[in-house]
């Protein structure tokens, strides 16, 4: 019991004192009383594990089958709504919160619940279905569904959740480019959960790929002696300003009169 509050005072800085922990922290309450239906589950005592199981949900809000299996220093932040089937098992030092489920999608017997390693976290909402495997110090974003493995150290998000791989350096031509369009390069990495990122990534991508065969094709007009300025026509076309972005210009910009209306009507519309 000491172990689990000192887990508390480590993971949650809203903790103040040892009697809160004891008489306010559902998570741990539901805790002790899984040890308590574990320990009549696994000694063919089972109908009186449910009862206590269910008591259990009742007064704190998180489901634990009496089946599961759980490690050490296990945390549940606020917890209302957590459900964890009969044959989860969860590693040492793991922390999940509220409306995480651990839950199974066959009506056959069985290893049918996720497995998590060591010091594995769990966002909010998030729901990790079927006998899959969540690698130690792995992190499941809040709301991610999980349909496969996650390798250790990886973080999974997105319906269905993916795997985000490592931070890829920055790339300088992507900072110049983001320079004139009004983005943060960062902000186009392509592990960033987010698909509209990603396809501004691969757009600026293609757009700086188109620039240099451009430029090499004038360049080889000029050796061949033809001028592309003649045969293309200047280019008076200025350089990407961040109020030219519809949709995206800072609020200083000005808008056309012909924007305004239609702006006006879609602001109506999302009322």
């Amino acid at each position: 019991m000491r172990e689990d509050i000192r887990c508390v005072f480590d993971r949650d800085p809203a903790a103040r004192n040892a009697f809160e922990v004891l008489t306010a922290y559902p998570g741990l309450h539901a805790l002790w009383y899984h040890r308590l239906a574990h320990w009549l589950w696994n000694h063919r005592m089972r109908w009186l594990g449910r009862v206590i199981a269910n008591f259990s949900r009742w007064v704190t809000g998180i489901e634990i089958h009496p089946g599961a299996t759980l490690g050490r220093r296990f945390f549940i932040d606020h917890g209302m709504g957590v459900v964890i089937g009969e044959t989860a098992e969860v590693g040492d030092d793991c922390t999940i919160y509220h409306q995480v489920t651990l839950g199974g999608t066959t009506w056959e017997g069985g290893k049918r619940h996720p497995t998590l390693g060591n010091e594995v976290v769990i966002g909010a909402g998030a729901k990790l279905l079927g006998p899959i495997h969540v690698g130690d110090h792995a992190r499941i974003g809040s709301n991610a569904v999980v349909l496969k493995d996650v390798p250790a150290e990886a973080t999974a998000v997105g319906i269905p959740a993916r795997v985000l791989g490592p931070r890829p350096e920055p790339d300088p031509r992507f900072q110049q480019m983001a320079d004139r369009m009004g983005f943060d390069a960062y902000g186009l990495s392509r592990d960033m959960p987010d698909p509209v990122a990603n396809a501004i990534h691969r757009i600026v991508q293609r757009v700086h790929d188109l620039d240099e065969r451009m430029e090499r094709a004038c360049q080889a007009l000029k050796r061949a002696g033809i001028d592309p300025g003649e045969a293309l026509g200047e280019d008076d076309s200025g350089p990407l300003e961040a109020c030219d972005l519809e949709g995206l210009e800072p609020d200083e910009c000005e808008v056309p009169p012909n924007v305004a209306p239609q702006q006006e009507r879609k602001q109506q519309g999302n009322t």
